[in-house]
């Protein structure tokens, strides 16, 4: 009887580890956009991030990842397992380093998110447990859509010519904009967090009186140029039904066109009515549901 293979998980250290890392996420999750290696190593320098390989014989069969989250005491996981390899152990195997990792930042709590049916049963064996659903919207870009006005008084610009402007609106736009998520644990996120993971490339800012009251943007990945992610779209409390989010909606609509984007897509909670409408009377479609679940630490 041939022995089971010999399962080696390790860090990322070098740029080939990085690639072999994304090589395995873009074969799970295709639909979602994956940081370049150079993205990967900045974001990995974090004390309290941890991300693995899994290598089955020398044959790499999964990867890891594992960090704080922005929910308040949660730590956030992803262990992935390439589909000709799984019910061997492997997908186990990551989640316990990655949760013993997360325990050992002293953090009570783990979530992730799955978007299959598979990985919903695997981690509902796990023992974890639903928390909050979201819906994929995507948007096909075709043309140059029109751009209604701004409300008065306010002023669009882009956040890379306002340098320091996205960073400053921290206190007074950043904490109520990701107060409103509707999820069922409440995020709790950083300045520094702010700073850089919830910044578009574009973003556009929109400004009344020297502070931002409304930001909506892309992300954007070189392996699929041709599409785009919506970053955070937010309008203080203040300014809402003043028809600024649809505006700004429609301006990184425009500037995907502008620049050959055919394909743009947004995550939406469950709860968040409003911006689910927004979206399909600007014309995105569901394409795609996903599950947020999580558990108590430690594993049993």
């Amino acid at each position: 009887m041939p022995l089971p293979p010999a399962l080696d998980i390790s860090p990322c250290v070098t740029d080939a580890d990085y690639e072999a890392w994304r090589s395995v996420r873009i074969a799970v999750v295709p639909y979602e956009l994956c940081p370049s290696v150079e993205d990967l190593r900045r974001q990995d320098e974090k004390e309290t991030r941890l991300m693995l390989l899994a290598r089955a014989d020398g044959v790499l069969v999964g990867s890891g990842l594992a960090d704080r989250s922005d929910s308040a005491a949660t730590g956030s996981l992803a262990p992935r397992v390439l589909p000709d390899h799984r019910r061997r152990g492997t997908g186990t195997a990551l989640l316990r380093r990655l949760a013993a990792h997360l325990e050992d930042l002293g953090l009570p709590r783990v979530r992730a998110t799955v978007d299959d049916d598979g990985s919903l049963a695997f981690a509902h064996a796990s023992g974890f447990e639903d928390i909050d659903h979201e819906i994929e919207q995507t948007f096909s870009v075709t043309a140059s859509p029109h751009v209604q006005d701004a409300p008065e008084h306010v002023e669009v610009v882009l956040a890379a010519d306002r340098p320091g402007l996205w960073e400053a609106s921290y206190e007074r736009f950043g904490r109520e904009a990701t107060s409103d998520f509707a999820l069922s644990t409440a995020l709790d996120v950083t300045p520094e967090r702010w700073a850089t993971s919830w910044l578009g490339d574009p973003m556009f800012l929109a400004v009344h009186d020297g502070r931002v009251v409304g930001c909506a943007g892309l992300v954007t990945e070189a392996d699929v140029p041709h599409r785009a992610e919506n970053a955070l779209t937010a309008v203080r409390r203040d300014w809402r039904g003043r028809g600024l989010a649809i505006h700004l909606k429609q301006r990184t609509l425009a500037w995907a066109a502008e620049h050959g984007i055919t394909e743009v897509y947004t995550w939406t909670q469950d709860g968040n009515h409003a911006m689910r409408t927004l979206n399909e009377r600007l014309g995105y479609a569901t394409t795609r549901r996903s599950t947020m679940v999580a558990r108590d630490l430690p594993l049993d």
